[in-house]
Formats: structure tokens, sequence, C-alpha cells
């Protein structure tokens, strides 16, 4: 301890030192710029490679699958991806109106919680804003499941304001496809 506190402040350091104790250089007092690096920058490449990210095709070992060129067909359009864009723009709506709207809430419960608690007019418990956060952000999380579901998949037909028709639809819907892929 007494060295780290001498070594730290140099009017502290004694000017006659013992002939047992060498002065020490610590690591991180001072760089030493004088080293040189022992590799070369040249050998330094990225490796940046992912799997699923590189436009070549790893080197496979059974050459009778290589022989054989993947042909894509143009015309063979699956038409359950495809997404109109009134339809995607409705769903990034509706995600947005579900979850933005209990933060806000959620948000401003807090602000008045603290402003309450600030003016001296109503000391919460501490439970009261967490059930809050709880309740409205959590409520904020499922409004993107809700926001998917409430809205209507057909490009002509808007569906209703808050979508519960559209819910019971798409979530009979989603089931029956789970459970034909289960079949």
């Amino acid at each position: 301890m007494k060295t780290l506190v001498f070594a730290s402040n140099p009017i502290l350091q004694s000017s006659t030192q013992s002939p047992i104790c060498k002065p020490q250089k610590f690591p991180f007092s001072q760089p030493n710029t004088s080293k040189q690096l022992n590799y070369q920058f040249t050998t330094l490449k990225p490796q940046a490679s992912a799997k699923g990210f590189s436009n070549t095709r790893p080197p496979s070992t059974n050459k009778a699958k290589d022989d054989v060129p993947i042909k894509k067909n143009p015309n063979d359009k699956n038409d359950d991806d495809d997404i109109p864009k009134e339809v995607m723009y409705r769903i990034i709506g509706r995600i947005l109106f579900s979850t933005l709207v209990p933060m806000a809430l959620g948000l401003s419960f807090l602000h008045l919680y603290g402003e309450l608690k600030d003016r001296h007019i109503f000391n919460a418990p501490l439970w009261m804003p967490f059930v809050t956060t709880l309740v409205f952000f959590g409520a904020s999380g499922l409004g993107i499941a809700y926001g998917v579901l409430s809205t209507s998949l057909d490009a002509e037909r808007e569906g209703s304001l808050l979508g519960f028709e559209e819910v019971e639809k798409n979530w009979d819907e989603m089931w029956q496809q789970e459970n034909v892929s289960d079949d």
C-alpha cells in the first residue's frame, strides 16, 4: 500500500532509497512506445464471410451435387408470401398505433406520479408506478401482435376501426394453417 501511495505522488517519494528496495517500473504508469510489433500489418486480412452472406458457394466434397446446376423458374411465384403495399402500410400503421398509444399513456402516468410527488399532493406507493409500467408497457408489447392480427389482409377492404372482426378471422386462419402444416 505504501508503494502505491508513493508511486502516485512524487513529492512523497524519499530521495534516499535503501539498497534492498530497488525502484520498480509499473507497467501501466508510462506507455512504452519503443516496442515494435511482432507482426506485419499486411498479414492481417478481414475474414468476414459469414455463412449465408457470401456470393460464392463453399467447396463441397460431393461432386455429384455440384454437377447439377440449380435453376429457379422466374414464373413460379408463391402468392402466399406476397403482401400488397396497401396492406403492408395498414399493418405498419396499426402496429404504430397499438404500440405508441399504450406507451405514451404509461409514460404520462409515470410523469403524473412524479409531478404529484414533487408538489407534495400525493406520494404514490412504489407498487403503483411498477404496476402502471407493467400494464401499459406490456400492452405496448402486445400491440405488435394485435396490430398485425387486426389488419384486413384484403387490399380492397379497409376493415373496421378497432379490427375485432379481422382479429377473429386472422386468428382462425393462422391456427388452421398451423394445423395443416402439422398433418
